[in-house]
């Protein structure tokens, strides 16, 4: 690091990736600040300099073996950190810890027999709380939160009619289930129940979302909520404002003459039916068979895939509704939490893939709602997008919500 670059990181402040400290902290504070920044997105930590920004610089000899004594010992999964010294107008010498942003979460501070969990809030270093620990659990792959139980539930909340249509028709099960325990134990083997380590049984996450009755009865976040406004911003009157609460996958059945038939729509059918009128429009004049052409604002597949690929990737430790909303210039879908593992954007576009729900992308994948090759944003959403309308997607990526938002061609140069 050059000198001009640290005097501009101390003139800038502490923030959520830059912390100031004396080098005559207990161990077990500099570690504390250590495991906050890697929990988040990494930082640095500057010794030798007082919260204030005032450069007091180095009090200890070997401040080097002091630090990485502190990471060995206090920091659990271990860190390897980069380290350098710079010396400020001849006299002060001044440390630069780096912290890359950790693929191991959550990082601990351990000290009198004790793991603590911390992140960085703004230009503070706090306890995580217990929604944050999952959240960094499941980052660090160390938690599949599709698969655990959902408080309250049985085998009476999800229907066994399309569970069957899966088994026989879809993965070519040869022994469907006769009675409970049966269920109960091909389930259990499946994913789609789970022990809730009291003695009983219950659905899990999974379960309830693909093949619940009504998923919102127990899980408040399941289904999607959406918006239709005649603006270019949410209002008072909204032309549309409906939760679906639904299963993800239809219930079909196989007819007399051996094909498949849909029996009861789906969340993703439910969709369709409820925002098409709002992304389509009926042509002025007809057309030579007498029929009125209808113009529709957006390719129905991209639509399609971007709301899919919310319900598959979304964090769901987060009590909030994905949101699917139509403006007159433009379609959002914003899915809750932070993008999954070490995914980014480019990744993304790229055609990177890094699932976080894996079960309930597999059960998708069996109905045929994605591809084979789970890349749909880069083969669907953005060429159907610039062919369609000229326009690419448009992401938006923060610690809260993915969101993806579809522009609108103008009504003129459609007509």
């Amino acid at each position: 690091m050059l000198k001009a670059e640290l005097m501009e990181i101390i003139a800038n402040g502490e923030n959520s990736g830059v912390e100031f400290k004396r080098d005559d902290i207990r161990p077990e504070q500099l570690a504390k600040e250590i495991v906050a920044l890697a929990n988040l997105q990494g930082g640095r930590l500057i010794l030798g300099v007082e919260d204030d920004g005032t450069i007091s610089g180095l009090q200890q000899k070997n401040t080097q073996e002091w630090v990485l004594n502190v990471f060995r010992d206090k920091v659990f999964p271990q860190i390897i950190p980069f380290y350098e010294e710079l010396k400020i107008d001849g006299q002060y010498r001044v440390a630069v810890i780096t912290i890359a942003p950790g693929i191991s979460k959550p990082y601990m501070l351990k000290h009198d027999n004790r793991e603590e969990i911390y992140i960085r809030m703004g230009d503070r270093s706090e306890k995580a709380s217990r929604e944050q620990q999952l959240r960094l659990f499941e980052s660090g792959g160390l938690l599949h939160v599709e698969v655990l139980p959902v408080a309250g539930t049985s085998l009476a909340d999800l229907d066994l009619d399309r569970l069957s249509y899966y088994l026989s028709a879809i993965i070519r099960d040869p022994e469907i289930p006769n009675t409970s325990s049966e269920w109960e134990e091909r389930l259990l083997g499946l994913g789609l129940m789970a022990s809730d380590g009291l003695g009983n049984t219950v659905c899990s996450v999974a379960g309830l979302i693909c093949f619940g009755i009504n998923p919102r009865r127990f899980l408040r976040q399941a289904g999607l909520r959406v918006m239709a406004f005649a603006g270019t911003e949410k209002e008072y009157q909204a032309l549309l404002d409906i939760v679906l609460d639904a299963p993800l996958v239809g219930r079909w059945k196989v007819n007399e003459a051996g094909k498949k038939q849909l029996v009861d729509e789906g969340l993703i059918e439910k969709f369709a039916a409820a925002i098409g009128p709002f992304i389509t429009q009926e042509a002025a004049g007809i057309d030579e068979h007498m029929r009125r052409e209808k113009i529709e604002f957006y390719p129905w597949e991209a639509v399609r895939e971007t709301v899919i690929n919310a319900l598959a990737h979304r964090d769901w430790t987060r009590a909030v509704d994905i949101e699917v909303t139509n403006y007159s210039d433009r379609l959002e879908v914003i899915s809750p939490g932070k993008l999954q593992n070490s995914m980014t954007i480019s990744k993304m576009v790229a055609g990177q893939r890094s699932p976080r729900n894996t079960l309930i992308m597999e059960i998708l994948r069996d109905y045929a709602y994605v591809d084979s090759r789970g890349m749909g944003v880069r083969t669907k959403v953005i060429p159907l997008m610039k062919k369609f309308n000229q326009v690419e997607p448009i992401f938006e990526a923060t610690e809260d919500y993915l969101k993806t938002v579809l522009p609108r061609k103008p009504w003129g140069s459609r007509l």
